[in-house]
This record gives structure tokens, sequence and C-alpha cells, in this order.
């Protein structure tokens, strides 16, 4: 090969190698056609950044990173609604102790706030358990979503629903999230799954089939062994110590965290409403029928491959 040919392919590859390596920039780029949010994805470099101890005269030698042996510490991703308008939701979740990765606002555009770096914890679960593990603001991501939550008249609460851009923005950013971190289907909770009786947000018209279905987002029941088990609801034995100790421990093997009693106590009703607003959100009265028993016994043979 000549000199000057081989000379001008260095040159080309020196460049080439020169623009693949420089800093990323942190960007977020979307487009939007018939009101579906597209999210690109900004994958990083082989330089990548990372966090590590600074030490005066010694060199921190990074030859071995990344090492095999690691995993995402995310566990869990954990929906909200804010009961605030979109700024009042930006301010409070910003300038105050309380605060979440991302904010899906509820307007027709194709934008999302994130707020705290995903490798960053932020505060928006509280007091949570899901599955053996509590204080998951340590293992989980949060999205908050503009909604203003429900109104109350004589005990009832009413939610609001969620337009249909908004849930293509959610759905699009909690897949993105899943696919990064490895998060298991039932491991994408809402709130009050997490804090039984104490939240009841995402609430009952948060649409976890839809985002099941069209995004792969969540855990959802298979219907034929829905109608298999409804077949087999046990009427006669439902306030039977043995039967509802097999419903506690049926919610505790799903994840709540629920002490078993054998009582349909108040305890017991909080987590069964918890459920019911995910599941069966038609009624979240917190009462086991032979319905929310089927949807539960499905789950856990999906999820848990034990009923």
């Amino acid at each position: 090969m000549p000199i000057t040919f081989r000379f001008v392919i260095l040159l080309i590859l020196s460049i080439f190698f020169l623009s693949s390596c420089g800093t990323p920039k942190v960007q977020t780029i979307t487009k939007t056609v018939r009101d579906t949010v597209y999210i690109k994805e900004i994958h990083q470099l082989e330089n990548e950044q990372y966090v590590s101890a600074k030490i005066r005269g010694y060199e921190m030698n990074d030859e071995f990173y990344p090492a095999y042996g690691q995993d995402s510490r995310v566990k869990f991703l954990i929906m909200h609604y804010t009961a605030l308008n979109n700024d009042k939701s930006l301010e409070v979740l910003s300038q105050r102790e309380v605060s979440a990765h991302y904010v899906v606002n509820d307007l027709r555009d194709d934008v999302i706030h994130i707020l705290v770096s995903e490798d960053q914890r932020s505060w928006h679960a509280g007091v949570s358990f899901w599955n053996g593990r509590n204080n998951l603001n340590d293992s989980s991501i949060g999205i908050e979503i503009v909604n203003q939550g429900f109104t109350e008249n004589q005990g009832q609460m009413f939610f609001f629903e969620f337009p249909s851009y908004q849930i293509q923005k959610v759905g699009l950013l909690a897949r993105n999230i899943i696919e990064r971190h490895g998060i298991e289907p039932q491991n994408v909770l809402a709130h009050s799954d997490v804090a039984p009786g104490r939240k009841y947000d995402p609430g009952a018209l948060f649409p976890w089939e839809e985002l099941y279905r069209e995004f792969g987002v969540g855990a959802w029941f298979e219907y034929h062994h829905y109608f298999e088990f409804l077949s087999q609801y046990p009427y006669e034995k439902q306030n039977q110590k043995e039967f509802i100790t097999d419903v506690q421990n049926a919610l505790k093997l799903y994840g709540y965290n629920i002490s078993i009693t054998g009582e349909w106590d108040e305890q017991t009703k909080k987590v069964i409403q918890a459920f019911q607003l995910h599941f069966r959100p038609a009624n979240y009265n917190g009462t086991m029928d032979a319905d929310t028993w089927a949807i539960l016994r499905s789950l856990n043979l999906k999820y848990r491959t034990k009923v």
C-alpha cells in the first residue's frame, strides 16, 4: 500500500476515534407523532463518567473498570400522582424536602422533567415496604405524574383521569427505566402498594393494564388463570380463620407488608384495598371477594411460582 494512501486512512481513522471519544452531552431528544412521545436513549461511551474517591498523591487506576460482578442498585419503580398542578408540582418537588427522579406533566407536549439523577436517592416513597425490603427510597426510581388525585364526598373517593398523551409519556419512560435496570414486572408499583392506607396514588383510574399490554410495563394476571380460580372460591369458608390466614399469606407472598392474624382486621383491609386499587379498581372497598381472590391467586401463580 502506498505511503500516502496509508497516511490518509490513518488520518481518517484518527479523526473518527477522536470524535467518538468526546465527552457525551446530557440531553433529551424527543419527537411527537400523533401524540406519541418517542424518547431517544443516550448511550454511554466506553469512557463513561463514574464517581470515585480522589486522594491527593494517589492515582485511582481504572484499568479494570467496570468489574463484571455488578448490577443496578435500582430494584423498584414506583408511580405517584402529585395532587397538584404542573407549576406547583415542580416547585414542591424541586424546592422542598420531597422529590422524585422524574415528573411527567399533564400537557400535550414532548417534555419529561428530570429532577434527580437516577444514581441518586430521591425522597419519594417515605415509610415503605415491598417483598422483604423497607425504606424503598434506597432502591427505587420514583415517577411523579401531574394529576389532581381525588376529591372526597361522603367518605367516597373520586379520582381524576389521566389523559392518553400523558400515559404515552409514562409508558415510554417506564419501559426505558425497566429495560436499563432490569426491574422485574412485580416490582413496578403504586405508592399505595408500598404504603397501604397511608397513600392512594396513583389511584383507581391509573391504567395499569394498558401499561402492561401496550408498553410491557408492570405485572398483570392471565385471564384463563383468573376464571379457573374464580370457580374455586370457597364462599362457605370466607370468614373462617384458616381462609383469612391463607389470604394474608397470599398477600404477603406477592409482596405486601401484612401481619398474619387470621382476622379481617384494619391492616388487612388496607392491604386488600391497595391491591384492589392496582388490580381491581372497579371496587376498592378493602373486602376480600371472589374476584379479588382469583386475581391474587393468578398473580402469585404467574410471578411468585406458588399459590
